[in-house]
């Protein structure tokens, strides 16, 4: 049984991406153990704190190294991923040498409220994971656009948009396997 991490680059509540990620998880085979890993919480990285990391920092890397793969799922933050993104990709790839990342096979699902479909995001996330060690899928890369109109108001993603995503997610399951 694969375990799939799922982290929402976003800590708003109903976000756009954790709206999406809603829409994605379902796509995955029936006994994959769907895991939403919170990055809410996590103190700013400080290396100073290695020698006696915070629980949350300890929680945390033990949640992400449980995983068999991960689903990144991002919204665009002025061209980039979120800082709390960025930071829960700084708290499990350290104390330095004990990164948890690597190895783990990657979707990346960007998206925004323009048309632009968190292009900026998904490449900065693409370079840093490329940095961690961790697989990714190139094909089909999973930009969406104009999140705001695509999403119903109960936040579902229409049918074309979910055959794309099977396809991405496929892609994902064929990596992990």
């Amino acid at each position: 049984m694969t375990k799939l991490g799922i982290i929402v680059g976003s800590t708003r509540a109903n976000s756009f991406s954790k709206q999406w990620a809603d829409n994605i998880a379902p796509l995955y085979p029936e006994g994959t153990e769907i895991e939403y890993l919170d990055i809410a919480n996590l103190p700013l990285y400080n290396q100073d704190l290695d020698a006696n990391s915070p629980q949350e920092y300890t929680e945390f890397r033990q949640d992400v190294e449980r995983q068999d793969a991960i689903l990144f799922v991002t919204p665009e933050h002025n061209r980039s991923i979120s800082a709390a993104l960025k930071n829960a990709l700084d708290v499990a790839s350290r104390p330095w040498g004990e990164s948890v990342w690597g190895g783990k096979p990657t979707l990346i699902a960007s998206h925004s409220i323009s048309g632009i479909s968190g292009f900026g995001a998904n490449h900065h996330l693409r370079q840093i994971l490329t940095f961690l060690g961790m697989p990714m899928v190139t094909q089909p890369e999973v930009y969406l656009a104009n999140s705001q109109e695509l999403l119903d108001e109960n936040g579902k993603a229409p049918q074309d948009t979910l055959d794309f995503l099977q396809t991405a997610v496929d892609a994902h399951i064929s990596m992990v396997k």
